[in-house]
């Protein structure tokens, strides 16, 4: 199906192994591929090789001069992805997980547990719902998500930062098999990537994602994460708190849907703030009132 598809796909390597891939996997297939930042470079072209948006400036340049259908962003050893659409608008790591899913149960047919890790979208938990699907979740880190893979029957598995595994496939991410069926899910539906996520939208929801890092003692981390599990906010802007995890730091999560989640990071002074809302703006509403809880301690 992808060999006849003519799907025009753009990889951005920044510079790692990746460089390369999907040439050889599509040669001789109607796809046009077109690698950027191909060069095996140590050096990573002196970026941090994170796909994340702001290392995209030039591929994203490229596509709005040179439209492709999807852009793909593979890290330094490609197992983690980010991405773009045809004319370089970033594509958030949640974005892709939730098209994935879409594909891996509506075109595929498939079943089983899903399993994420606790800071990935919550619209999976609504797909998961909407489907009748088992959700695992799990603490931060793909080890945990492939100790779950490995117990068998497991649909999907993913984290928030890119990582995505697949059933019948080595326990550990795979950024080229995610590029794969990503191009998959666009030669079976046949629609602009935008416009299948707009539909995912229409049928769950919004779904909005901030992030910041800041600085931390590692002293104080203990003492923050208690207070903030025993003395829990009883609004998250206008919806009162339904729930509160913490087996991994500790995560509010609102009756709307909304939530808020602060976690150390596991061996730097440095704490992650993490929230997702209906909007952008709601969501970095929430991340101050994440950063004034830290101001408690």
């Amino acid at each position: 199906m992808i060999a006849r598809s003519r799907l025009r796909f753009a990889h951005d390597a920044l510079f790692g192994v990746g460089a390369g891939c999907f040439d050889e996997l599509l040669a001789g297939t109607r796809c046009q591929v077109t690698t950027l930042n191909a060069e095996h470079n140590p050096f990573f072209g002196g970026l941090n090789p994170e796909p994340i948006p702001k290392n995209y400036g030039p591929t994203a340049a490229f596509l709005k001069k040179h439209p492709h259908d999807i852009c793909l962003v593979t890290d330094g050893d490609a197992d983690r992805v980010g991405g773009m659409d045809g004319r370089g608008k970033p594509l958030s790591t949640h974005q892709l997980i939730c098209l994935l899913l879409h594909h891996f149960i509506v075109n595929r047919k498939g079943r089983g547990r899903v399993v994420k890790a606790l800071t990935t979208t919550s619209m999976v938990d609504k797909m998961c719902a909407a489907h009748r699907l088992e959700l695992v979740e799990t603490a931060v880190g793909f080890k945990y998500v492939a100790s779950e893979m490995l117990k068998g029957g497991v649909l999907l598995g993913f984290e928030e930062s890119g990582g995505i595994g697949f059933p019948g496939h080595i326990p550990e991410r795979d950024g080229i098999l995610a590029g794969l069926m990503l191009l998959e899910l666009l030669a079976t539906e046949r629609k602009p990537v935008t416009r299948l996520i707009a539909e995912l939208e229409r049928q769950f929801g919004p779904h909005r994602y901030a992030r910041i890092d800041t600085h931390f003692p590692l002293e104080k981390r203990s003492v923050l994460i208690g207070f903030c599990k025993n003395n829990p906010p009883s609004r998250l802007l206008r919806s009162p708190v339904a729930e509160v995890k913490s087996f991994d730091g500790v995560k509010f999560i609102a009756a709307d849907g909304s939530w808020l989640m602060l976690r150390g990071s596991g061996t730097e002074p440095i704490l992650r703030i993490y929230a997702e809302a209906k909007s952008d703006a709601d969501a970095n509403k929430l991340l101050k009132v994440g950063v004034k809880l830290t101001k408690q301690v």
